[in-house]
């Protein structure tokens, strides 16, 4: 494999802002364009910047390094094979990186990694194969290639060098192996080995494998101690329901831990390693929280929570702390986001921090912490401004059966905030998955057309423990779905939305619960949109990816079961005729996830039912569309089947049909 090292200005990236119009509207191609720099990382020494690049074809990715004090232009591109990118990337010293390599599974999946590992120098010069099934790099001639995938999974708190790399095997999958890897030599040292495959593991400051935990082949949650040279599988009664250790405390034999507390909610405490000596740090009884971007530079220590449910609030562990201080105040400068912080360099004087909001898909940002001097590094979307998006608001509802679930309602801007049209945004998933305050394009986008948008977490999502998932199980379209229509009925109650003007449109599980909705309640929407959508519960079992592990399997006979009635009660396919509303099917021809057969099932289903249809497909596209001019095309074509069943973005009248 070869790596071309270029260095094009800026622009070339697409970094250069368009000016949008002064029409309330902003232009569909806005919406569809690649995001040009993503996933920045600082350097050990603060001086440099690694970013993943986005060619505007939406084909070509790659590595860009800038130097902080310079932004203007890369001081280096590594590119990347076609439609490859770095999954995950990590400064093992002030000039050497490491790069996981994936390949982006569609706009709806996330990045899918290859199990290749690479290591090069910021200049791009001594690229390094480190792990994978090519034979080549420097432990070429020493060894035969890799049969596992490989991932990064952690860095030694002083930058040395090394880093962990974590390994199943392809042959004995029932496996995970650590090693300690010299990303220059190549060498690795094995540290840790356990017969469970796709654990991962924390470390203590010296490297040494503390736990292991994950999901087994049965599809339980196991975490397990190390004990001397063996491992421990504790017991809920020593974890709790989804305990998961997060990070030593420093200098000590102590840990930072997450609980679900009886599978609710979710709390930070600090522990012995054995769970003796608990201390609460924080925690929510609603939802489950996160310490991610509220941690103190070496020795690593969590400062603060927030709620990973409604409108992010951090609850300080000590306010008068410095770096809490320092966190209170960036916040207090960009009133109504969020400030999150992403890697100190190594000395703590220089910080890379993120600003996102509901309204804002994020901006990087740089603070010497000495002058307090910030540097403005770049943003995820610079032609998206910030002020012509609309406000999403996180409420609360009771569910028919009285459980409490949140909503999230995007309002379109300068409307009032009654009887309007409103389109159902279900969630993909569903399990662990759930919808956040933050930016979402295609609320965004929707309310940018006119269109009020409701998104349910539903139960079964994830962000409020253990048990509130489990109660997603074996319910994909009886109670998940009841939550859904619940919702709907909620912001009807509350005049939010118009009865007569109501749609549904999922992506993934979202396409599905778009037909389980619209045929559980048919006189609730006016129009259903199913996008990459799962219509056939029994093809799951048969088609795509998630049947080709033993652990995807169990995944699907513990969410939805195995019987063969109940699987055809609760598939689209099976229900085409009591859909009686206009349906948009949108799919990519290559999609893994959805295969594309789960498309022309739903299709043929129709045809027998003798229900109309409409239809938009693309070859080369997965699991969701990426191809810039395809997303646009869908977003054209989204809107203007909107506007035809549910009225337009101008008057919100329906149009003749």
């Amino acid at each position: 494999m070869t790596y071309r090292v270029a260095r094009p200005l800026l622009a070339a990236l697409g970094l250069a802002v368009s000016m949008a119009s002064a029409a309330d509207i902003i232009p569909v191609a806005d919406f569809a364009r690649r995001a040009p720099l993503t996933s920045p990382r600082l350097s050990p020494d603060g001086k440099f910047l690694s970013v993943i690049y986005h060619d505007p074809d939406g084909k070509n990715h790659g590595m860009a390094i800038y130097a902080v004090d310079d932004m203007s232009q890369p001081r280096s591109l590594i590119r990347m094979p076609p439609y490859e990118l770095p999954a995950a990337m990590a400064w093992v010293s002030p000039t050497r990186i490491v790069v996981a390599r994936g390949k982006q599974d569609g706009s709806i999946g996330s990045t899918r990694y290859t199990g290749e590992l690479m290591s090069v120098d910021m200049d791009g010069k001594n690229p390094d194969y480190l792990y994978g099934f090519e034979n080549v790099g420097r432990r070429s001639g020493t060894r035969a290639t890799d049969r596992g995938w490989g991932e990064i999974e952690g860095i030694p708190p002083k930058a040395n060098g090394h880093f962990y790399m974590r390994t199943t095997s392809w042959t004995d999958q029932n496996r995970s192996t650590l090693y300690d890897v010299d990303a220059t030599s190549s060498t690795r040292r094995q540290i840790a080995d356990i017969g469970l495959g796709d654990m991962s593991f924390m470390l203590a400051e010296d490297g040494s494998p503390r736990f292991a935990f994950g999901t087994d082949e049965d599809y339980k949650y196991v975490v397990f101690h190390r004990d001397g040279a063996g491992w421990t599988k504790l017991g809920v009664e020593v974890t709790g329901q989804r305990f998961r250790p997060v990070a030593q405390v420093s200098g000590s034999q102590r840990i930072y831990a997450k609980y679900s507390p009886d599978g609710k909610g979710g709390e930070l405490v600090e522990q012995d390693e054995d769970g003796g000596n608990r201390k609460r740090l924080g925690g929510d009884a609603f939802s489950d929280v996160t310490s991610g971007g509220l941690w103190t530079p070496a020795p690593l220590r969590p400062f603060g929570i927030v709620p990973e449910t409604g409108v992010p609030t951090v609850t300080y562990f000590d306010q008068n702390e410095t770096v809490s201080k320092l966190h209170r105040a960036l916040s207090a400068k960009f009133p109504g986001s969020f400030v999150s912080f992403v890697d100190f360099s190594e000395d703590g004087s220089q910080l890379l921090f993120a600003v996102m909001s509901d309204r804002d898909p994020g901006r990087y940002m740089l603070i010497d912490t000495h002058t307090y001097k910030v540097r403005n590094l770049f943003a995820v979307a610079p032609w998206m401004d910030p002020a012509k998006m609309s406000e999403r608001r996180s409420l609360r509802f009771k569910a028919s059966d009285g459980m409490e679930l949140e909503a999230i309602l995007t309002f379109p801007k300068g409307k009032a905030e009654t009887d309007l049209p409103m389109v159902l945004l279900p969630h993909g998933g569903p399990h662990g998955i759930s919808d956040s305050w933050y930016y979402d394009e295609d609320a965004q986008f929707l309310a940018n057309r006119g269109y009020l948008v409701l998104q349910v977490n539903y139960r079964g999502s994830g962000g409020r423990g253990s048990a509130f998932e489990q109660a997603g199980w074996l319910k994909w379209g009886t109670r998940i779905q009841e939550d859904l229509i619940d919702g709907v009925k909620w912001a009807i109650g509350q005049h939010y939305a118009d009865s007569k003007r109501i749609c549904v449109y999922g992506a993934s599980f979202g396409g599905y619960s778009a037909m389980m909705t619209a045929a559980r309640a048919p006189d609730l929407f006016k129009c259903a949109v199913g996008y990459a959508g799962i219509y056939d519960l029994d093809m799951m079992y048969n088609k795509g990816d998630i049947k080709t592990r033993k652990t995807g399997r169990s995944y699907l006979t513990t969410v939805i079961g195995r019987d063969e009635a109940d699987l055809a009660a609760n598939s689209p396919t099976h229900l085409a005729d009591k859909i009686t509303i206009p349906v948009l099917l949108v799919h990519g021809e290559d999609d893994e996830r959805a295969p594309f057969a789960q498309f022309k099932a739903m299709k043929a289903a129709f045809d027998a039912a003798h229900k109309p249809y409409e239809t938009l497909t693309k070859s080369g596209e997965r699991h969701g569309f990426v191809k810039p001019e395809n997303v646009e095309e869908f977003y054209t074509k989204l809107q203007a089947f909107l506007d035809r069943n549910i009225g337009t973005s101008t008057g919100n009248t329906p149009a003749a049909p």
